[in-house]
């Protein structure tokens, strides 16, 4: 039986860490940090929970059924499921996360040396996709080429920063803005989606049983063990690189007190603490993050979809990474406005679908207690999605009045309920009927 050794095990928990962190794991804390001022660490404990936790137990949850989305989703039937796949693998990849990697990474690194303009951008991304591109066509070589040379360096950068931010602190924590006064913990919670890392642990688990399967190694067991732990690793790495730039945006009031965005507050830490040098630094980190996710995504789309449809695996790389060069050059404001009502909407029924997958066994029919939540959490999250669009005047008063509406979390109370009723359903009907010879 083919077993990993402890370099390929350290390897794969590396590239499974520089998988999720890209751009939005990058630039999303530092603001949380910054805007939270004295409730920096009751919302960094919220968006840890949705940043770092949600993913985390995903991976778990693809482990135990072989690392394909489709297996977890099976309780909701082979239609919904498909559709929930499709949507989760495009809203990661060629329509929202995949083209904001490239589009992050200019504006952060390369556009204060260059102007804003559409012909730098262009210019950027395509270089940026034709990297994507070479090393998204051999999946095979994702544990060499990412775990032991893009991994390692993007780390190293990582705990630079990370070390800086607390070595090098620039002066006092800042007053809060009125949205975290009111509620931090939600507001850190919400802020967590924006990382869209629970969505993409649901792409990447499939990269990453087939990383492990790349050694050698065939056992479901040892393959649920090793994804588990290379989850593991991930998550705690993530977590350190959250609180250190919490901790950076908490203490950069002073030199970025208007700040809008995370990508002003670390640029403007950035070339306090270290000058010019920084400057350049801070180009290469977010270049290489984004990077590297986004060859994990386009591997994972191309991979679900050469399964879907009837294009190899060598096609869909190259229409993926075409596409999303043309998308990125929308500009980073679009994509973001954009994803966010999106991301409100079907973040709910996800989060649903992870969290009872590991309650299967306790019930009589997954399907009646996973299918109705599921369907509620979603139903829910589209109401909280058009309030994050704007659009809360044209709501019914009823449904802007659900309890924790207002934190973003309608979804929440509705889908505990239908749970309960699912539960009470199910134990009534006991054990569906079998059919026999």
């Amino acid at each position: 039986m083919t077993r990993l050794k402890g370099p390929d095990l350290l390897a794969l928990g590396f590239m499974t860490f520089a998988l999720f962190v890209g751009a939005g794991n990058i630039i999303f804390p530092p603001i949380v940090g910054l805007q939270a001022g004295p409730s920096v660490w009751i919302a960094a404990l919220g968006f840890l929970i949705t940043a770092v936790g949600l993913p985390v137990i995903t991976v778990i949850a693809l482990a135990k059924v072989g690392g394909a989305m489709d297996s977890l989703s099976s309780p909701i039937g082979k239609t919904a499921g498909t559709i929930l796949a499709a949507v989760c693998y495009l809203a990661v990849g060629p329509l929202f996360a995949t083209p904001r990697t490239a589009t992050v990474s200019f504006e952060v690194g390369l556009a204060p040396l260059t102007g804003n303009a559409p012909l730098p951008l262009f210019l950027y991304s395509l270089v940026y996709f034709a990297v994507v591109l070479a090393v998204s066509l051999y999946p095979g070589r994702l544990l060499d080429s990412v775990g032991r040379v893009l991994a390692p360096l993007k780390i190293i950068a990582l705990a630079i920063l990370g070390v800086a931010a607390f070595m090098l602190p620039l002066g006092e924590i800042g007053e809060a803005t009125p949205a975290y006064q009111a509620a931090p913990f939600s507001q850190g919670f919400i802020n967590g989606y924006l990382t869209m890392d629970t969505l993409g642990a649901l792409v990447f688990g499939i990269v990453i049983v087939n990383a492990i399967r790349s050694r050698g190694v065939e056992s479901p067991r040892l393959i649920t063990r090793y994804a588990i732990i290379a989850g593991l690793i991930a998550g705690v790495g993530l977590a350190l690189v959250y609180i250190s730039l919490f901790r950076l945006g908490a203490g950069s009031h002073g030199i970025a007190g208007d700040a809008t965005n995370g990508a002003a507050v670390l640029h403007a830490y950035v070339q306090h603490t270290f000058g010019d040098l920084g400057s350049t630094f801070l180009a290469a980190l977010i270049s290489l993050a984004c990077l590297v996710t986004a060859v994990g995504l386009t591997c994972a789309c191309a991979e679900y979809f050469s399964r879907l449809l009837s294009l190899s695996y060598r096609t869909l790389v190259l229409l993926l990474a075409g596409f999303s060069l043309l998308v990125s050059n929308l500009g980073l404001s679009t994509l973001i406005q954009v994803s966010v009502p999106v991301l409100t909407a079907i973040y709910p029924p996800c989060i649903v679908l992870v969290a009872l997958s590991f309650c299967w066994n306790l019930w009589n029919s997954p399907g009646r207690v996973v299918a109705p939540v599921m369907l509620v959490a979603l139903l829910f999250g589209l109401v909280d999605a058009v309030n994050a669009a704007g659009f809360a005047a044209q709501l019914p008063l009823l449904l802007k009045h659900l309890p924790l509406a207002e934190q973003g979390l309608g979804w929440l109370v509705p889908s505990v309920l239908t749970l309960i009723a699912a539960l009470i359903f199910d134990r009534l009907r006991g054990e569906p009927a079998t059919q026999t010879a």
